[in-house]
């Protein structure tokens, strides 16, 4: 194993993250046609429904009934990194704000001190099949910033960097960076009270396409960094001296580069890194905090408040199908 491999990890569905990021989820679903009402055209009948993450034939729905995705559900103390490569989610939350965004955009949504939201995702294409690709990281808050007010990002396709390097053969990777300089070019800006908003964090999170043939170095960080690199799709690459296998993640040494080669279709990775948090986490469900008791205040005051209630008509709230990608926010962070 190359030295600058300390480990590699099996994926599937849900993949194992590392201080400061609490988990990322890998949603890749080929939805067929869709029907007059934003869901699949087929039969539904043979599946768990409320509960389908089994993947019959490609898809699931989640925890959709007709559409599917994620119906309203609450978080607190951390934040959600929603990139979706392709298809759309629709997004509504308490605070009244709602948004479509897909096909290379990013949602950045910090929880702190409670909000609901749904995440769904309408089919729109009723010709033909409607594939989704999309990665949900959750990053944790540090203790001062767990009851932060709720806001939310929008970091659209067009104005997300993406740099072409070159290799000794003129092949380029593409390095799409959506937290974390790379080469000078800085993304567009997250939440203000976000663990990426401080440069000195090292947060860094790239979607990195290898050509055929491409060679491509990922350069040294800092020391001492959480730095992950995840292979969902291609053939055959190694890092370094190591072969690589798809599906598969590597705990870096993040102060070491590391050479990517690769030797059959395109190759894509996502890269996480982040100086650790460093503070104790006690996790339930949709719910970070760092103590037992902040853990129970937390369900207590949802419980009581609902984070503000629900304003819209449906749970599982979709936008007309005829918008487009948008986004409205809430009257408290228009003000801001």
């Amino acid at each position: 194993m190359s030295s600058s491999i300390l480990k590699r990890i099996p994926l599937q569905m849900f993949w194992p993250t590392f201080d400061p990021f609490l988990f990322c989820a890998f949603h890749n679903d080929t939805y067929p046609k869709a029907n007059a009402f934003m869901g699949p055209d087929a039969p539904l009948n043979n599946r768990p429904i409320g509960q389908d993450f089994g993947g019959i034939d490609g898809w699931r729905m989640y925890h959709g009934k007709t559409i599917p995705g994620f119906p309203a559900h609450p978080h607190r103390g951390f934040e959600t990194v929603t990139i979706v490569n392709k298809g759309f989610v629709d997004h509504a939350d308490s605070m009244g704000a709602a948004g479509r965004y897909g096909e290379g955009d990013t949602q950045w949504m910090t929880a702190g001190e409670g909000v609901q939201h749904s995440e769904m995702f309408p089919l729109l294409n009723q010709d033909d099949v409607n594939p989704l690709e999309l990665f949900q990281i959750w990053l944790n808050l540090p203790s001062k910033n767990k009851m932060v007010p709720p806001h939310f990002t929008m970091l659209w396709n067009e104005d997300t960097p993406v740099v072409n390097v070159p290799d000794s053969n003129g092949l380029e990777t593409q390095v799409k960076v959506v937290a974390g300089t790379f080469q000078q070019v800085e993304p567009s800006p997250c939440p203000p009270n976000s663990w990426a908003a401080d440069s000195k964090n090292d947060v860094a999170i790239w979607l990195i396409d290898l050509p055929e043939n491409g060679e491509w170095v990922l350069p040294a960080a800092g020391a001492n960094l959480s730095r992950a690199l995840y292979f969902f799709e291609g053939e055959k690459v190694s890092l370094d001296d190591a072969n690589a296998s798809i599906n598969e993640a590597f705990v870096l040494k993040s102060d070491a580069a590391v050479v990517l080669r690769n030797k059959g279709k395109k190759a894509r990775f996502l890269l996480l890194q982040g100086r650790p948090i460093g503070e104790h986490v006690e996790q339930h469900g949709p719910f970070v905090m760092n103590t037992r008791a902040e853990l129970q205040q937390a369900f207590q005051d949802y419980q009581r408040t609902q984070f503000g209630g629900w304003p819209w008509p449906r749970h599982d709230q979709v936008h007309d199908k005829s918008k487009g990608r948008f986004a409205e926010y809430s009257a408290e962070q228009a003000k801001a």
